[in-house]
């Protein structure tokens, strides 16, 4: 097993079998509540939780977030989430694929277009990697291997500096950023991965010419602490500690990037948990809400978990708009039912 693939492993051991999770931070969305409406005048088995996303329908407001890949335990998991994806018409992610470019050999881990040939599904490679030789070959590359409707770039700053032997030259990622964009027949989707996308830098981006933004905001898996697991010298251990609850709450991100770009394409990620956040990021308006981990709990267990963790959710989400008299997700964001708490 390669150095890549071991890390891979490690990580999805970690995130199943320890408490990674972020402690002193939350994702923010408890300082939201809706407001109950006692009398909706609607029927509940009406209710449409169905929309659209970069050009594609989908069941419900839900992407399975990128998590994995590059080993036989990823190739399970991400064959179960496919199915799954295609039969509820969700948004998929796949993990980084940089793994199946070094190693040709486990391409197949990450091979789910045949399982779910008709899903928004994302290609994904880490931005820092348009540094280390990597560029729009590459990127076409995954994009193509998996028929891919748009690419993520994932930008991990804070879990490069904690990883073992990590990718950290960030210099001039904006212009490379750039110059792909202006390239790449695909939209290109800008993710953090649990430290959360400000304003500021959503602005940046956006000049750049990425096609949307994954906020993956803080309040959830942490990264930091994954790495220190893993960390075999100490001053790693340590700093992955410090830095357990950095970054930006989701819900912040959320409000902040769309109060000043009222219509990015934008998906909420970090830390939520189940239908009621998820609804609570589309009232604050994101346009989709992303899951990883209770989807990595279900699909290491069985396609059967998988199905009810996806009707729970289905089933949340449909609950918050028939309880705040909306009949739509449309009708959710215009109603401002959710109130910040002094």
């Amino acid at each position: 097993m390669s150095n890549t693939q071991t890390r891979k492993a490690d990580h999805l051991r970690i995130c199943l079998e320890e408490d990674v999770q972020a402690c002193r931070i939350t994702n923010g969305f408890e300082r939201y509540r809706f407001t109950h409406c006692c009398l909706p005048e609607l029927n509940l088995s009406e209710i449409d939780i169905t929309t659209t996303f970069l050009g594609k329908s989908l069941g419900a407001p839900l992407l399975i977030s990128s998590m994995t890949g590059g080993t036989e335990q990823a190739k399970t998991i991400n064959y179960r989430l496919a199915q799954i994806a295609q039969i509820y018409k969700l948004a998929m992610g796949v993990g980084s694929q940089r793994i199946a470019l070094e190693k040709p050999e486990v391409a197949d881990t990450f091979a789910v277009r045949s399982l779910a040939p008709d899903i928004l599904l994302f290609a994904n490679l880490g931005a820092v990697q348009l540094n280390y030789t990597y560029g729009l070959e590459q990127c076409l590359q995954v994009v193509d291997f998996l028929a891919a409707d748009a690419l993520i770039l994932h930008l991990n700053p804070l879990q490069e500096c904690i990883q073992s032997k990590g990718d950290t030259n960030f210099k001039g990622i904006l212009d490379k950023i750039n110059t792909l964009c202006s390239k790449i027949s695909v939209p290109v989707i800008a993710k953090e991965v649990g430290n959360g996308i400000s304003a500021t830098m959503a602005q940046k981006l956006i000049e750049a010419g990425v096609s949307a933004i994954d906020v993956a905001g803080a309040g959830g898996t942490s990264w930091a602490k994954v790495e220190s697991e893993r960390a075999e010298k100490p001053l790693q251990r340590e700093l992955g500690r410090t830095f357990a609850d950095w970054g930006i709450p989701t819900a912040e991100c959320i409000v902040d990037i769309r109060q000043h770009y009222p219509t990015i394409p934008l998906i909420a990620s970090g830390g939520l948990r189940n239908g009621l956040e998820a609804a609570k990021a589309i009232a604050l308006g994101a346009d989709i809400a992303g899951l990883a981990l209770p989807f990595l709990q279900a699909a290491s267990q069985s396609i059967e978990s998988l199905h009810e963790t996806v009707q729970l959710l289905m089933a949340e989400i449909t609950t918050v708009l028939f309880c705040t008299g909306n009949a739509n997700l449309r009708a959710l964001r215009r109603a401002n039912a959710l109130q910040k708490l002094a």
